[in-house]
């Protein structure tokens, strides 16, 4: 351990122990050795090494057991337990560097387009299901701007899981329930529900007729749609700010 680390010793230790599981050296279910074994371990105090594990069971990776045979064991993470942090990260990322709209909405459909020949080929009458509940959810009047957005990112998550690939579920839990989120902020107040509930229409019908060429092109022109209505609200915020920095005639 090194003091002088800014991470910190907790943060050193988490890190230590992570790359054990990591790389293999700590297998799914062994039993970490006990907070005063860590301690000597690592030359530090028992609530330092206490602070370690609470952030390891913060990241999913060591679940706590209590009783005569409880301790600390190696978790057996699933993509599902691991699907919330990934967007909790995907978002902070966005939000915190200043990810341009249009780089967002390019790395969000390439992927989406390359589920596309995968949920054709795989999707099962659930995942239709589901995305037939969607674009009937999107279509009733009066529906409000927050519950479309919702229903436009379940619509689309129910178009990766046709995919049945769960690696690019998760890969996507990021680009779909982050990206599309912050897309929507953006663009909700320009968009056209019409247009957007025709291209889910065209979607849904080519997954459901296994036509990956069909799912490509509404998702192509789902993009296009997408950047041109973040370029128009750009440029009209650019517009409206330059109009109120302009000295008045007056």
């Amino acid at each position: 351990m090194d003091p002088a680390n800014k991470a910190g010793l907790p943060a050193q230790i988490a890190e230590a122990i992570r790359d054990a599981i990591v790389s293999g050296r700590m297998i799914v279910d062994q039993r970490l050795p006990s907070e005063a074994e860590l301690a000597e371990q690592f030359a530090v105090s028992r609530p330092t090494v206490r602070e370690a594990l609470k952030r390891l069971a913060a990241q999913s990776l060591i679940r706590t057991q209590r009783g005569a045979f409880g301790g600390a064991f190696v978790n057996r993470l699933s993509y599902a337990e691991a699907y919330g942090q990934h967007i909790t990260t995907s978002t902070l990322l966005l939000s915190m560097n200043a990810v341009s709209f249009e780089t967002a909405c390019e790395a969000r459909y390439t992927l989406e387009r390359a589920c596309a020949p995968l949920a054709c080929a795989r999707r099962g009458e659930s995942d239709l299901a589901a995305m037939r509940a969607e674009l009937r959810r999107q279509s009733r009047p009066g529906l409000s701007d927050e519950s479309f957005c919702a229903s436009d990112v379940a619509f689309h998550r129910a178009f990766v899981d046709a995919a049945a690939n769960p690696v690019l579920s998760y890969q996507l839990a990021g680009a779909v329930e982050a990206m599309q989120p912050l897309m929507n902020m953006i663009t909700f107040t320009a968009r056209s529900r019409e247009t957007i509930e025709s291209l889910h229409a065209r979607l849904t019908d080519a997954v459901a007729a296994r036509d990956p060429a069909a799912a490509d092109s509404a998702l192509q022109e789902l993009s296009a749609y997408t950047l041109t209505l973040g370029r128009d609200v750009m440029a009209s915020r650019a517009d409206r700010a330059a109009r109120s920095r302009a000295p008045s005639s007056g």
